[in-house]
């Protein structure tokens, strides 16, 4: 069979044993992808993909620090090892791998929104406004960045920031605002 050919049986191998939930199968065709094409970045970020599905994110981190070492401009392979990194509470190197990511893709939004959530993590609250900010820019209808970054301020001792946040939720996501509103004791009906 040629070397081709052998790597789509392989492939398609793998992606039928995952439509049967036959993961680790699934894994051992990876790895035989990677015995012929070690650099192989479908392959790599596969199998760091499945490892994290079964719960070995050590395992996937160090694969996906082998791709983005072997591949360093695959976007991806960045933004999952952040996202890794800072699930397990490694956040020095989750902030490293979302800023490489955002040097990559400064629109991506969802890195933003993790370089933000470490940053918060790390009580870096001026920071963490600044990237939430950029957040809520590229994500203006999500609830996800406006939510943190209220919660940001209330922790800056500024409620008149939260408060204007939770008016402009109001108008696109009531339940979201009015988590807030819960949450952090403030109430615009009181403040109108």
């Amino acid at each position: 069979m040629s070397n081709s050919l052998n790597y789509r049986y392989l492939k398609l191998q793998a992606l039928l044993l995952l439509l049967l939930g036959r993961r680790h199968s699934a894994l051992t065709r990876f790895d035989r992808m990677l015995v012929d094409w070690p650099d192989d970045p479908y392959a790599l970020a596969s199998r760091a993909h499945v490892l994290a599905q079964e719960g070995d994110r050590l395992n996937a981190i160090g694969v996906l620090q082998q791709l983005t070492a072997r591949h360093p401009e695959h976007i991806a392979a960045w933004f999952n090892l952040a996202y890794l990194l800072e699930d397990i509470g490694r956040y020095a190197e989750a902030e490293a791998a979302f800023r490489r990511t955002l040097d990559l893709d400064p629109r991506m939004d969802r890195a933003w929104y993790g370089l933000a959530l470490v940053l918060i993590r790390e009580r870096r609250l001026d920071e963490a406004v600044q990237t939430l900010k950029k957040n809520t820019e590229l994500q203006p209808m999500s609830p996800f960045g406006w939510y943190q970054l209220a919660r940001v301020h209330v922790d800056r001792q500024d409620p008149d920031a939260a408060l204007k946040i939770i008016r402009h939720l109001k108008r696109f996501e009531p339940k979201v605002a009015n988590q807030l509103e819960r949450e952090t004791g403030l109430s615009v009906a009181r403040c109108s």
